[in-house]
């Protein structure tokens, strides 16, 4: 069920909220957070309320977007309420704020939070130099940016490492979350052996192949390389750890499926496609304490040494297209 309410005020959207639930038990008493997403007024809003209805089936909660309009027109604010199967297993209130009100979404979210739940903010396209200074960041449990969907990602990730606060994070991180899992546990095995030497490659724009290379700086304590691949938006194309028995190896030339490789073992593929939106919100959903290691990362970043384009992936490079992991 959708309902409009053109040109109206924050107290008549918590009315309408209010009727719903009393008449037939449409509005769910039971969230266990209020996820705010801040975006403009384009396309990109439908996509993040689809991702938010997504994830929202593993966490039920409130979901407010803040749709900045023309700043040039005259002050209004237009009102969509999403209850039932428009709304996943959350409610949704859109606001499109328009003229000088553009600037005002914390104001017009406050009203509408739920009392003593969590509120986790998330930007799915640009985001603000400092999320924790921004108004609606200052009002959040946790800030959720996304490097990768900005206009320059890896600018953008050098912004999230000036301006970190505990409770900042970002989907280029969350998005590795395999990545890390398959490197941790190769490393588990025998020979427990020291890495004397790292390499990642990926595009030159991809900020989690960053990311990953400051995990291994950071953990591993050496200077990890950062290789560049011929493809923008390819993302990760490989990691190699070395040890004196020999290398660890994944390879991902199709942005699909990679090959781990290691010493004494046999090949194996492992699935290692890029993750949806909703998955990487659907699991920063799940924690919202600080993200320790992600702040150990963003330090570890200093520890990437770059190098020059690489043509590794030549011989497979033909079906990776669009993906920016």
């Amino acid at each position: 069920m959708i309902i409009d309410l053109p040109s109206t005020t924050t107290s008549q959207v918590n009315k309408k909220l209010v009727e719903l639930r009393e008449s037939g038990g449409a509005v769910a008493l039971g969230r266990v957070l209020t996820l705010v997403i801040a975006t403009g007024d384009g396309t990109e809003v439908e996509k993040a309320i689809q991702a938010a209805n997504e994830a929202s089936r593993e966490h039920p909660c409130r979901v407010i977007v803040v749709a900045s309009g023309a700043r040039q027109a005259a002050p209004r604010l237009d009102a969509q309420i999403r209850v039932g199967g428009d709304a996943g297993a959350s409610e949704v209130i859109v606001l499109r704020l328009y003229g000088p009100l553009a600037d005002e979404g914390a104001g017009s979210v406050v009203p509408l939070l739920l009392p003593d739940a969590p509120v986790v903010t998330w930007w799915p396209t640009d985001a603000p130099d400092a999320p924790a200074k921004d108004p609606l960041g200052a009002l959040s449990h946790r800030r959720i940016t996304d490097a990768a969907a900005e206009a320059d990602p890896i600018e953008s990730l050098q912004k999230r490492t000036k301006s970190y606060v505990e409770g900042d994070t970002d989907l280029a991180w969350t998005r590795l979350t395999s990545w890390r899992a398959m490197l941790s546990a190769a490393m588990d095995l025998p020979p427990h052996e020291q890495v004397t030497a790292a390499t990642v490659t990926g595009a030159a724009d991809s900020p989690s192949t960053d990311l990953l290379a400051g995990w291994l700086s950071a953990y591993l304590e050496i200077p990890v390389r950062r290789l560049e691949s011929s493809r923008a938006g390819s993302g990760i194309y490989s990691a190699v750890l070395e040890r004196p028995s020999g290398s660890i190896e994944i390879v991902r030339p199709d942005g699909k499926v990679g090959t781990l490789t290691q010493p004494g073992q046999p090949d194996r593929r492992i699935s290692l496609q890029r993750r949806e939106v909703q998955d990487c919100l659907s699991e920063e959903l799940r924690r919202l304490d600080p993200d320790e290691i992600y702040e150990i990362t963003l330090g570890g970043l200093k520890g990437i040494v770059r190098g020059e384009d690489t043509a590794e992936e030549s011989a497979g490079e033909s079906s990776g297209e669009g993906d920016a992991e």
